[in-house]
């Protein structure tokens, strides 16, 4: 699968790095970090998200979430889906969620538990809903 993984700070990164070692095609970007663990690094989030049937982001509050959104959502290919793991407020999570439909794309809200060990090892509970 090919994925787009915005946000690769301490819980991104591993997150991402685990994909790739499941087989997937994970192209990243960060304003901060850069990829490790064979993700691609993308010169922008637009970029990441452009050739991506799911975009992942994991990001630190609903206002980056939503200028994100503003981003990516134009960029990415109908059909695809925005799963955000995020922890952020309600009001966003919709917003952008409602944008996404509005763009025919899927739009997932996948906050996560296990904090930075989980993200490293492999093990976080996802709660989804969308």
């Amino acid at each position: 699968m090919k994925i787009g993984f915005i946000g690769l700070g301490n819980m991104g990164a591993p997150m991402a790095s685990n994909l790739v070692a499941a087989g997937h095609e994970v192209t990243g970007f960060d304003t901060v970090a850069a990829a490790s663990g064979g993700v691609t690094q993308a010169a922008s989030a637009a970029e990441a998200a452009s050739d991506a049937e799911v975009v992942i982001t994991m990001l630190p509050n609903g206002a980056i979430l939503k200028s994100v959104a503003a981003e990516i959502l134009p960029a990415m290919q109908a059909g695809a889906v925005l799963l955000d793991c995020s922890t952020v407020d309600v009001a966003s999570a919709r917003d952008v969620a409602a944008e996404a439909d509005a763009k025919e794309l899927g739009a997932l809200d996948a906050p996560v538990s296990g904090g930075v060990g989980g993200a490293s090892a492999g093990t976080l509970t996802f709660m989804v809903g969308g």
